[in-house]
């Protein structure tokens, strides 16, 4: 009978509780991290960090359903303590990443000649076409078109890989450039918030 009651009393519950859109930073930023090592290998965290462990569960004190569902409703952190991993790997996700890396090799020597630099959105803006022949400077624009193109799409596509709401691209790009900016190489110029360049 109480179980009856604890089953049907979660149910309500459920039923009442208003959805939150939740978004999954830290699990964002592990993902971002990973994906400026793979497509850049320019240094910094390793992206390989292992996922915060959940709740700990002592054998066999697995609890009735009604009260794991209970538990559930009542503290809701304890039961999504641990956050979902996010998906990286469709083929639309692989194809942006594979292009973002295919591009790096050519990119590299511009970043280190200072030509581009790092804005402070964590994409890539031409800063001087110093020291650059006519044929270098149209390269250069072709190149960092391309490479915000395929970020900004990146961005779009891991939202859409994931559930997450398109008005929370905006919070994926910022932590992106998170990424991007502490994985650039030391020398690298970087635009900071108010909008000066400095080297790394």
């Amino acid at each position: 009978m109480l179980k009856k009651f604890l089953v049907s009393l979660a149910f309500f519950l459920t039923a009442c509780v208003t959805v939150n859109i939740y978004f999954p930073a830290a699990a964002v930023q592990r993902a971002a991290d990973t994906i400026v090592n793979e497509t850049w290998g320019s240094g910094g965290g390793s992206g390989n960090e292992a996922p915060r462990p959940g709740p700990k569960q002592a054998p066999g004190d697995r609890g009735s359903i009604a009260g794991r569902i209970l538990v559930s409703i009542v503290l809701p952190n304890e039961a999504f303590a641990q956050e979902p991993d996010i998906n990286i790997s469709n083929p639309a996700i692989r194809a942006l990443k594979d292009a973002i890396k295919a591009r790096s090799e050519s990119l590299k020597p511009y970043l280190d000649r200072g030509n581009v630099g790092i804005n402070r959105d964590g994409l890539l803006a031409v800063r001087t076409t110093d020291g650059l022949n006519l044929k270098e400077r149209a390269e250069v624009q072709q190149l960092v078109e391309a490479e915000n193109r395929d970020r900004e799409s990146l961005y779009g596509e891991l939202a859409k890989a994931n559930n997450i709401p398109r008005e929370k691209v905006a919070d994926i790009k910022r932590i992106f450039a998170r990424s991007w900016i502490e994985q650039a190489r030391p020398g690298w110029w970087i635009q900071d918030a108010q909008g000066n360049w400095a080297k790394k």
